[in-house]
Formats: structure tokens, C-alpha cells, sequence
């Protein structure tokens, strides 16, 4: 078993030199010489793959980062809009209502100037004067006229200020 071993360190392998003389019994293996190619740059191929693997993770990791800061910004108009709109709604109530008690107070005063009391008061401040009893014509079938009832002339208006009427016919 051990000249086996020994006659597969001697054999010459492919790319070494066969310098080496075959008949000596504990022979190193040759090494084989080792150049600078021009012009060529050596493969690092397991430095690239870590790097490859490494550029995939940083590039997830700011994927997931700018994930964050889009939600986060996102979130912050979203909030701004919904208090800008609150603050806006809270506006418009205060509105309301002071509309809803304009609306109450006119209600109230077209009901108050209703009343008869209050429309004779503005019939006499506009000068306006109560009228006397009132006569009808009654149309008969023949297309004579019948008064009825007996009219009477109103009162002429009497000025705060003077005792006497304020127009006159000329009697």
C-alpha cells in the first residue's frame, strides 16, 4: 500500500513540471509555476457573489426604509387634511346656528308685525285713517244697482302737533 502511495506522489499530473526524476522514493510533488497574465484581470467570483448577495440586501433594505417614510408622510397629510376639515366642519355649525337663531328672530318679528294691534299702529304712523261704515251695490238680475247699507266718510287724520284737519275739501 505504500509504494502505491508513494508512485502517486511522483506521477506527473496535468499542468506540473515533469522536472522531478521518477525514481526517487519520498519525492515532493512539484508545484506548478504560477504567472502574470497581461491585460487580464483576475475572477473573483465568492468576492462578487457576497457583494451581489450584499447589493440585494441594501437595495431591500431601502426599499422597506422608503416603504416607511411614504407611509409615515402619508399618514401626516392624511392627518392635516382630516383636522383641516374638522376645524372647517366646527366653522360651519357655528354658522349654522347663528343662522338658525337670525332665522328665529325673523320668524318672530313677521308674527309680531301680523298682529292687528300692529297694523293699525303702522297704518296710522303711514298716515292712513280708519274708514267710516262701508255701503254695497247689489247688481240686480236686470242690470240695475241697489246700494246698500249707508257709507260713511272717513274721519280725516288729525296731525300729533295740531287740532286741525290735515286736508280739507273746501266745506
Amino acid at each position: 500500500m505504500s509504494t502505491r502511495a508513494t508512485a502517486r506522489t511522483i506521477a506527473p499530473t496535468a499542468g506540473t513540471s515533469t522536472a522531478a526524476p521518477r525514481s526517487a522514493p519520498r519525492a515532493m510533488p512539484v508545484r506548478p509555476e504560477l504567472r502574470l497574465v497581461p491585460g487580464h484581470t483576475p475572477v473573483r467570483s465568492p468576492r462578487r457573489a457576497v457583494s451581489a448577495l450584499g447589493s440585494r440586501r441594501a437595495s431591500l433594505v431601502l426599499l422597506v426604509v422608503a416603504l416607511l417614510v411614504g407611509t409615515t408622510l402619508g399618514l401626516l397629510v392624511l392627518n392635516t387634511a382630516i383636522a383641516v376639515d374638522s376645524l372647517k366642519a366646527t366653522q360651519l355649525r357655528a354658522e349654522n346656528a347663528e343662522r338658525a337663531q337670525e332665522v328665529q328672530r325673523l320668524q318672530q318679528q313677521v308674527v309680531t308685525a301680523g298682529t292687528p294691534a300692529e297694523i293699525a299702529r303702522a297704518a296710522a304712523a303711514a298716515g292712513l285713517v280708519r274708514a267710516g261704515t262701508a255701503g254695497y251695490l247689489v247688481l240686480d238680475p236686470d242690470g240695475d244697482a241697489t246700494l246698500r247699507g249707508t257709507p260713511e266718510p272717513a274721519a280725516p287724520a288729525v296731525p300729533a302737533g295740531d287740532g286741525s284737519p290735515a286736508s280739507g275739501d273746501g266745506d
